[in-house]
């Protein structure tokens, strides 16, 4: 287990560490698997050794908003505050890679939230930088238009071929699949981008 590899792992006692190690359970998903639904109680928080979690809120209208992504060595907030609170998550998490990690229960996650300073002081950051993540996501529905957006997104990607479906780019926007395909079409008529089945290639640098 490479569990030193996350934030908090070295700030724990080595008692607390013991029995980190004891209680873990590994855990691996496929792609398009879904890890809880936006109003579940969560009984078990996921470590995410590797791979990327999109978490994201649906509306009454059914259309999506992505809040932020779960990458290596992080620990997903909605799904510890629901934890440990036993509130009902505001979200929905869904693998958009193959993962792995571990499962850390309620009543760890409890124990050392009263008994440990420092991890008590890494949920608190690590809330401040997803409520910093949604505040930026909310200021660019409200003032960014949807194209705008669509270009950053596309830009702040790895590869120049990016494997995702005009629906699946939707959700992450928060829009419907006939709006983003209606301004992609746009841009690759623009010479910007290559739209293939279940992929989009970037051939100009915005």
């Amino acid at each position: 287990m490479q569990l030193q590899d996350f934030d908090f792992y070295d700030e724990l006692t080595s008692d607390e560490q013991e029995l980190l190690l004891k209680t873990l359970k590994p855990v691996s998903m496929d792609a398009g698997k879904i890890l809880f639904y936006q109003g579940d109680i969560t009984q078990d928080i996921l470590l995410l050794e590797d791979g990327e979690v999109r978490v994201y809120m649906q509306g009454s209208g059914m259309n999506e908003i992505t809040l932020y992504s779960l990458r290596q060595n992080e620990q997903c907030i909605v799904n510890t505050t629901s934890t440990i609170n036993q509130i009902p998550t505001i979200g929905s998490a869904i693998t958009t890679t193959p993962i792995r990690g571990y499962l850390l229960n309620k009543e760890l996650v409890v124990k050392l939230m009263r008994d440990n300073s420092n991890y008590q002081s890494y949920i608190f950051s690590l809330l401040t930088l997803r409520l910093d993540s949604v505040a930026r996501v909310l200021e660019n529905i409200k003032f960014k238009h949807l194209d705008e957006r669509i270009y950053e997104w596309l830009q702040a990607q790895k590869n120049p071929t990016i494997q995702i479906t005009h629906e699946e780019l939707a959700n992450y926007m928060g829009s419907s699949r006939v709006v983003v395909s209606r301004i992609l079409k746009k841009m690759e008529r623009e010479s910007l981008l290559k739209l293939s089945r279940g992929s989009i290639e970037l051939i100009h640098n915005f």
